[in-house]
Order: structure tokens, then sequence, then C-alpha cells
């Protein structure tokens, strides 16, 4: 029997964007696990629909660790402008929750220390969608 990682990661790869939806909600638990990092970068980046771009974004921002933060950072240096508005979207739905997502911006803050010129400037990005200027 497949773990929920294993399960996850075989969806992030399926040709239903339902399925890859699915594995982006289910993979943002597990951003701190190295055999996570790539198929979730490739979901924030999916070409194919731009709910898999949006939904992995919220889950992670959802998540709000500095792990998670740093995903989609990344994705945001790489995005071209359409998956980078995506990406926004995807942070201001986990904002706009009823629970609120406080960490995202002091990941942001965090992440501003980072030793990889791309991580630092796409928590910038993040940081100035989140309205906190500090970073």
């Amino acid at each position: 029997m497949m773990s929920g990682l294993e399960a996850a990661l075989a969806e992030a790869s399926s040709p239903s964007w339902k399925e890859r939806v699915r594995a982006g909600r289910d993979l943002a638990s597990f951003a701190d696990a190295p055999e996570a990092v790539e198929a979730l970068v490739g979901l924030l980046l999916d070409v194919e629909d731009t709910a898999v771009t949006r939904q992995t974004a919220e889950a992670l921002a959802r998540v709000g660790t500095v792990a998670a933060v740093r995903l989609i950072a990344l994705a945001v240096v790489e995005a071209d402008d359409n998956q980078a508005d995506w990406l926004q979207t995807g942070v201001h739905d986990a904002l706009a929750g009823p629970d609120g997502v406080p960490d995202v911006a002091a990941a942001c803050r965090k992440l501003a220390q980072a030793p990889e010129e791309a991580v630092r400037r796409g928590a910038a990005e993040i940081s100035a969608w989140t309205g906190d200027t500090r970073c």
C-alpha cells in the first residue's frame, strides 16, 4: 500500500488536472520533504491548467512554513506573467480565507536572508503581495 506522500507524488504527474490539484493540496504538507520539492514546484508552474497553479500556491501558503513559502518563491522567479498572476491569486486566496495566514509574511522575512538570490527575489515579491514591506 502506498503512503500518502507516494500517492500524491504519483498524482502530481497525472494527465488529469483534477488529480494534479489534489496532489498539490496533499503534497503541501510535505513541503519540507526533499522528495516532494520538485513535484511541488512543477505543480506551481503547471503549464496545462491554471487551477493547479492557483490551488497548489494556496495550499502551500496555508501551510505557511518557511519551506512551503520557499517553494512558492522559487516558482515566482521562474513563472511567466500568467503563472505569476495565478500564484499571487493562490496566495491571496489563502490570506483571505477565514483563518488568514499571517505566517506567510514571517516566512518571507526569513527567506529574505536565504543564500539563494532566486529565493530572496521570490520572497520579496510574495512579501509585496501580502502587504508586508519589511523585506
